[in-house]
């Protein structure tokens, strides 16, 4: 399960590495978060096209999937693409799907996060009351949010019911990778693939300039120097769909 992909530099990452990873491991599938992909903020065809060609089973993304307007009409089509599930019913699109045994579910918290969202804690449980019918082999949870205590909660909430619940959004890397006692892997950020020398993906004379002024000012995508790689592993049991391990997965790439 891979981290937010940012811009240019991310998707050249990702493109970088994961092919080689997957050979290297064995992956049998892989999830990338892509709400950033294009230009740092939303989605694209063309940039799902480069997720997807790069190995991606699963595009999951955030609050940011509704940045270009181009990429709504796919997220009612075939491509294998995911909004937050607790989004309210009459938004585009779909917020889990399955691929054969492996069900991908995207919810998104409400903690310091955009309002008028249903409760990811509920939705979830809706949705795992639904797959009851034909169980899938393996759940996995992207739950995209600000707060590491709502996404604790979200992974203890789920411990045992899912095969894993990472999180996504923050850009930033989290050191809390475990299998929580019920048998689900857990962390509380992926972390990004996207510019090393930024401030979470963006130029830092930009981040910088709204702290120093508090003024409004477009963020830019930090396009040069090297690129960071943030997914897991997990490794999971094909009996039981529980987690046996899970291990950071961090890499950096060669300049652009």
């Amino acid at each position: 399960m891979v981290g937010d992909v940012v811009g240019k530099p991310g998707r050249r990452a990702l493109k970088q590495v994961l092919p080689r990873l997957k050979r290297e491991e064995g992956i049998d599938f892989v999830v990338v978060n892509g709400e950033n992909a294009a230009g740092g903020f939303g989605l694209t065809e063309e940039t799902a096209d480069e997720i997807l060609d790069a190995g991606a089973d699963v595009i999951t993304s955030g609050n940011h999937i509704w940045d270009n307007k181009g990429i709504l009409p796919w997220l009612d089509g075939e491509m294998p693409i995911l909004r937050p599930a607790n989004y309210p019913a009459v938004a585009p699109g779909h917020g889990y799907l399955r691929i054969g045994r492996t069900a991908v579910i995207n919810l998104q918290g409400r903690v310091f996060m955009p309002e008028g969202l249903d409760s990811p804690f509920d939705r979830v449980d809706e949705i795992l009351e639904e797959m009851k019918q034909d169980p899938p082999g393996v759940i996995l949870v992207d739950f995209h949010t600000e707060a590491t205590s709502e996404q604790g909660a979200m992974g203890w909430h789920l411990d045992g019911r899912v095969t894993a619940v990472v999180g996504t959004h923050t850009h930033v890397p989290t050191a809390d990778a475990r299998i929580l006692p019920q048998g689900s892997a857990f962390v509380s950020d992926l972390g990004m693939t996207g510019p090393v020398n930024s401030i979470i993906g963006s130029k830092v004379e930009d981040v910088l300039g709204r702290f120093l002024t508090a003024l409004p000012r477009r963020l830019n995508v930090a396009e040069s120097g090297p690129a960071q790689f943030n997914s897991v592993l997990i490794d999971v049991d094909d009996t039981t769909g529980k987690a046996l391990g899970i291990q950071r997965v961090d890499r950096v790439t060669d300049d652009a």
